[in-house]
Order: C-alpha cells, then structure tokens, then sequence
C-alpha cells in the first residue's frame, strides 16, 4: 500500500495513476476527498487526517512533497514508521544541488527530516516543470502575448509524467534507494520557443513580449512566492538568458526512454490554453 500526499497536484496525481495502473493499492491524500476524480482503484483521505491509524495502516511507502508536510514533518514520519512504512518518495527540487538560495534551502531540511527519521528515502530533484507555463494560460486566451522578464532565458522543462514515472520507479523497485536523481526535460529551449510550441499545438500565433523585471516580481509575489524567492528565480532566468540549460540524463537512464519533449506536453495541454 502506498500513500501519495498532494494526491491531486501535478505530479502527484499522476503517480496515482501510475501506482494504480501497477496495480498497486494507494491511499491518496487529498484537502477535499469528495471532490478527488481520482482514478478507480485509489482511496481518497483527507490530508488532516495523514497520521491517523487507519490512513498508515498497510502502508509501506510514502510520496511526501513540501507543500503538504509543511508542518510537523518529523511526527508523521516517525508515526508512519511506527506503522510499519519503510520508504519515503520526495517530491524535491533541482535547487537543492545549490545551497544558499531559499527554495533549495527550503526543500534540502525537507530532505535532511526525512533521512533522520531513519526510513528509506529517494529524493527526486526536478528542475523547471513544464505545468509552469500554465500561468500563461490567461495571456493566451486574451491577446495571444505572453509578458516575460527574460524570453530569451534557456529551460529545461520536464514533463510532469515523466517525474511521476520515475516516483513510480523508486517505490516499485530498488534501484533508487539513497539516490537524489536530477530530473529534467529532454532539450533547452527559451521561453519564448515555448510560447511559439504552445501556438503551434493550439492552432494560434502567439508572441512573447519583454517586461521590465520589476513588473515580473511583483506579480510573482503572493502566496508560496516569497519576495525572496521571486528575487531568485528572477535572478536564474537572467543567468540563462541565450545560455542553454544542462540537460541530465538520470531522466532517460531511470526510465529507459527519452523524456517527454515540451511540444509533447503543448499537445497534451492544449484545452487549458484554448
């Protein structure tokens, strides 16, 4: 039995999918379990309820990520413990192998919690997610121009199938076991290549247009977007500006096949653009 948190997010929604489809049982942590969709095969339990006997019951691994275990991390570990789980999956980032900023910061003490508690662990550190670039959906849908600080800023955006396959990879198999696996995308290319393979699948020009970094963060801050993470990421994107981004090969070697490219996700993302 497996315990996905963030059961309904982007990544983790399709490591469900993917569990299920193994015919693996999962329980799938979700705010709202009425309002899941989640697929045949996988239970819906509230988030609030994660420590619960009945929730690690059978459980012998775990898919945590920050967004969920923001709280007392060390007690729901050492409670599953408890209850017999033996592997942790995390969901971390590609900014860990940097110390010294504060979204790496932030997901290393959850990497360091989780290899105190004694359990098992993977840590999967994925770069840019392609799903990012549905925070243009608005702009695309309007006039078709996509306002960006650094167009010409290099990514390597993955697919959020391709770091849910390799999740599912580390609870099925060992192979993984103490591994931290850069993930990334399968190719660099600029945002506004991005834009131009989102039009492409979409069946409309669109154009990316430059905006004064300053507008950029300001609409960046709010909720999880700390000012000092939109600095950050906004200083990133400036260092790789007509600097194509490192691709890893820990993606294809894990899963023996190539990475999804972006105009792959373009395709599949179509209608949320639309």
């Amino acid at each position: 039995m497996y315990l996905i948190a963030g059961a309904t997010g982007n990544v983790g929604r399709h490591v469900v999918t993917g569990l299920v489809a193994a015919n693996e049982p999962v329980r799938a942590l979700t705010r709202d379990p009425a309002a899941a969709g989640l697929p045949a095969g996988a239970a819906a339990v509230a988030t609030a309820d994660a420590a619960a006997d009945a929730t690690l019951d059978g459980v012998t691994g775990v898919f945590v990520h920050a967004a969920v275990f923001h709280g007392d991390l060390p007690g729901f570990l050492a409670a599953a413990k408890a209850h017999g789980v033996k592997r942790v999956v995390t969901l971390s980032s590609l900014a860990s192998v940097s110390p010294g900023n504060p979204i790496g910061d932030h997901h290393l003490a959850l990497e360091r919690q989780i290899e105190d508690s004694g359990l098992e662990w993977v840590h999967l550190r994925p770069g840019a997610f392609a799903v990012n670039t549905l925070a243009w959906a608005g702009q695309i849908r309007g006039d078709g121009v996509v306002r960006l600080p650094y167009p010409d800023s290099h990514t390597n955006a993955i697919h959020e199938r391709d770091i849910a396959d390799v999740a599912v990879r580390a609870f099925l198999t060992d192979d993984l076991v103490g591994a931290r696996p850069v993930l990334t995308g399968p190719e660099s290319l600029r945002q506004d290549e991005q834009v131009r393979l989102i039009g492409a699948a979409i069946g409309r020009e669109l154009t990316a247009e430059r905006i004064d970094a300053k507008v950029a963060r300001d609409a960046m801050v709010g909720g999880f977007v700390t000012e000092a993470m939109a600095d950050w990421m906004l200083e990133a994107q400036a260092e790789m500006v007509d600097n194509p981004a490192p691709i890893s090969p820990e993606t294809e070697r894990i899963l023996g096949r190539p990475g999804r490219t972006f105009a792959d996700w373009a395709v599949e993302h179509a209608a949320d653009f639309a």
